[in-house]
């Protein structure tokens, strides 16, 4: 009995996970009649958090759809900015991505981190209890079933990373509302309140601070305040619409 073959194509900004052999137009496939085309398409190294659509013969299909022999499928990029329904857009965050999680809480976007690998299927689960959309460079991951939602980060770099998620998922941007230790939620506090925290220079040259509500943590424009915001201003400029 002859295998149904199928002709898929993938969007150029789904290459980087297609093999080198199926990037340009249509190529021919051998499926087993049985599986799904989501299972199809991630066999070829695509995870379904960054397909868009799916679309057969001209018509769009869910992931569960069956390929039959002779289909021309098209492999579509998530549309920009992407939205996640069910739940307020808040996200999760894997060891390796400790520096974006910190850039998104200065943001003020709900950022949770963890900071040990705690396993794939501890933070899958983590994402669905908390309806966190899991940010991750994890492919394998990424494949879970139980993630509430997922996208892949593509870049190695801080700033291009941010730049993709804010561009992907355009959250609300609230600037200096949350510790970046934490993701707690900022309060002003007197100088009485967090001098505890305080060396003898810092406690002389500053009088404006800020306090976690969850873990205490203080704050105040120190030595690196310049840094954080052009990383702000930087990203308020980039997308204004956000602020």
């Amino acid at each position: 009995m002859n295998r149904p073959e199928i002709h898929v194509q993938f969007a150029t900004d789904l290459h980087l996970f297609v093999p080198h052999g199926r990037r340009r137009g249509a190529t021919a496939l051998s499926t087993d009649g049985v599986s799904t085309l989501g299972h199809v398409v991630e066999s070829l190294g695509v995870p379904l958090t960054e397909v868009g659509a799916l679309v057969v013969d001209g018509r769009q299909v869910p992931p569960a759809h069956i390929p039959k022999d002779g289909e021309t499928v098209s492999v579509r990029a998530v549309e920009r900015p992407q939205r996640v329904p069910g739940a307020p857009l808040r996200f999760l965050l894997d060891v390796h991505l400790g520096t974006l999680a910190r850039r998104l809480r200065l943001l003020g976007v709900d950022t949770a981190y963890e900071s040990t690998d705690i396993g794939d299927p501890a933070l899958a689960a983590r994402s669905a209890a908390e309806r966190r959309v899991m940010l991750s460079r994890d492919r394998g991951l990424l494949r879970r079933r139980e993630l509430w939602a997922g996208a892949y980060v593509y870049s190695t770099r801080p700033d291009d990373q941010l730049r993709d998620v804010l561009d992907r998922f355009s959250p609300e941007l609230r600037p200096w509302t949350r510790c970046t230790a934490c993701n707690g939620l900022l309060r002003e506090a007197t100088k009485d309140e967090v001098a505890q925290q305080l060396k003898g220079g810092t406690q002389r040259s500053y009088d404006v601070f800020a306090q976690c509500r969850e873990c205490g943590r203080a704050y105040w424009k120190g030595a690196h305040h310049e840094q954080l915001v052009a990383i702000v201003e930087r990203a308020l400029t980039e997308f204004p619409s956000r602020g």
